[in-house]
C-alpha cells in the first residue's frame, strides 16, 4: 500500500515514447562478435559463432548437446521428425500456448490432441494429459470426436509437447512420470523459459528433447533464432544434419533424406553469444519487474499474479496477471489493456488456447475451462529488462487509477 501511494503521487502521467511489451536489450559485446564474423568473412549459416553459441547454451543449461537453429518453430519441427512423427499420428500438445507449439504437428500431417492447463502453473494438466493418453490407446478418442475419422485411434500418442509458459516451469516431474509410464517421449517447449528451473534443473532439459527460442521479444535474442537441445547426442547430430538440407559427406551434393534450411547464421549467433554473457542479469531484471508490479498491485481486489510453487524458479519473461470482473465491479483485462494502449503502452491478452483457434477447432481437446478462463481474464504487462523505473511507475499508476485506488 505504501509503495502504491508513493507511485500514485510521483509517477509521470504521459509518455512520448512507445513502451513495448518485451523489447530487445543488448549487452554490449554483441557487436564485437558480429564484427568478428564480418572481419573473417564468416557470413554463412555456419561458423565459429554458431559453435560458440551452442557451447554457451550447453554450459548455461547443462543440457548435454545443442543445435543452433533459425527459430524455435524449426526446433519443434525437427524434434517431432526425430521422434518419428508422421501422417496420422497423434501428438499431445498443451492448448494454452502460442501457435508455434502446434503448427509443426500439422506440417507432418499428424493430429494434435490439445490438453487443458492446471491452475497452479497455467501449463499442461497432468490429469487431463493422462485422460487423453488413455482415450487414444483405447480408441475412445474416435468416439469422443467421430467427425475426425481418426485412423490412429487405438494407438498411443507418438509424442507430448509440454510448454513452460511465460517462463513458468510446467509440472514437469508429474508429466514425465506419466509419459514414462506409457512410453511416450516428451518434447519440452521452453521457448519462453531459458533461465527458468525446477528444483535446480534447467527448463528445456526434462524431456527427451528441449527447445528454446531467441526471437526478438524473448529474454535474450539472436534477432531470430532458436535451439534444439538434448542429453542424447544422436538427436542433436541428426538435427544438425537435417537442418543443413540433409547433405551427405561427399564432394558433390548428395542427399538421401529430405532436409531443411534451418541452421542459424554465424552473424545471428554472434548476437546470441553477446546475449548469453548477460542472461543471468536479464533474468534478474525481469524478476525485479514482476516483484515491483506485484508489490504495487497485488492488494487490489480481483487482481491475481501467478506465484511460484515451491522448488519453481521462473525467469518471469513476461509479468502476467488475471483480472476478475466479478470482483472489480466490471473492470476487465480489456479495460486495462485499452487504457494502456491510449498512452502508447503495449500490453497483450494471454495466449488464446489452440483448441479455440479457428485453424485447430476441429481437433480433439481434453480438459475443462482453465485455459479459456485464463484467456478471458489474463493480461501480459510490459516486462522488458530495459524498462525504467519511470516506465514501471507510469504503468502502475494507470492501472491503479482505473480502480479508483486513491
Amino acid at each position: 500500500m505504501e509503495l502504491q501511494n508513493k507511485i500514485l503521487e510521483t509517477a509521470q502521467t504521459t509518455t512520448a515514447k512507445k513502451i513495448w511489451l518485451s523489447s530487445p536489450h543488448m549487452g554490449g559485446n554483441e557487436e564485437r562478435y558480429v564484427k568478428e564474423a564480418f572481419d573473417t568473412n564468416w557470413v554463412a549459416p555456419l561458423g565459429p559463432n554458431v559453435n560458440g553459441f551452442e557451447e554457451d547454451i550447453v554450459h548455461f543449461t547443462d543440457c548435454g548437446y545443442a543445435a543452433a537453429l533459425n527459430s524455435g518453430t524449426a526446433a519443434i519441427h525437427l524434434a517431432l521428425t526425430l521422434l518419428g512423427v508422421g501422417e496420422g499420428d497423434l501428438v499431445l500438445c498443451q492448448s494454452f500456448t502460442f501457435s508455434a507449439s502446434a503448427n509443426p504437428i500439422r506440417y507432418l500431417g499428424a493430429i494434435p490432441v490439445f490438453i487443458d492447463s492446471e491452475e497452479e502453473t497455467w501449463n499442461m494438466c497432468p490429469k487431463a494429459m493422462e485422460s487423453a493418453i488413455i482415450a487414444c490407446q483405447t480408441g475412445k478418442i474416435a468416439e469422443d470426436f467421430p467427425n475426425l475419422g481418426l485412423a490412429a485411434a487405438g494407438k498411443k500418442p507418438k509424442a507430448i509437447i509440454v510448454v513452460d509458459l511465460y517462463g513458468m516451469p510446467a509440472k514437469l516431474l508429474d508429466i514425465k512420470t506419466i509419459a514414462d509410464k506409457y512410453g511416450i517421449p516428451v518434447i519440452e517447449d521452453a521457448a519462453e523459459a531459458i533461465g527458468s528451473s525446477l528444483n535446480g534443473k534447467h527448463c528445456g532439459t526434462f524431456g527427451e528433447i528441449g527447445i528454446y527460442s531467441f526471437n526478438g521479444n524473448k529474454i535474450i535474442t539472436t534477432s531470430g533464432g532458436g535451439a534444439l537441445v538434448s542429453g542424447n547426442e544422436n538427436y542433436v547430430k541428426k538435427a544438425r544434419y537435417l537442418s543443413t538440407q540433409a547433405r551427405e559427406d561427399a564432394p558433390h551434393y548428395e542427399h538421401t533424406e529430405i532436409g531443411y534450411n534451418y541452421r542459424l547464421s554465424n552473424i545471428c549467433a554472434g548476437i546470441g553469444r553477446g546475449q548469453m554473457e548477460v542472461i543471468s542479469e536479464r533474468v534478474k531484471q525481469r524478476r525485479s519487474n514482476f516483484s515491483y508490479y506485484r508489490a504495487a498491485l497485488d492488494q487490489i481486489p480481483g487482481i491475481k499474479f501467478l506465484n511460484e510453487p515451491e522448488g519453481y524458479f521462473s525467469n518471469r519473461w513476461l509479468t502476467t496477471l488475471t483480472i476478475d470482473p466479478q470482483l472489480t465491479e466490471g473492470i476487465s483485462r480489456e479495460t486495462i489493456r485499452l487504457a494502456l494502449a491510449e498512452m502508447n503502452i503495449e500490453s497483450r491478452p494471454l495466449w488464446k488456447p489452440m483448441h479455440l483457434q479457428p485453424v485447430f477447432q476441429a481437433f480433439p481437446y481434453y480438459g475443462h475451462e482453465v485455459a479459456s478462463k485464463l484467456f478471458d481474464d489474463g493480461l501480459c504487462l510490459p516486462s522488458g529488462s530495459n524498462l525504467s523505473k519511470n516506465d514501471l511507475d507510469l504503468i502502475i499508476k494507470l492501472i491503479a487509477n482505473k480502480f479508483s485506488f486513491k
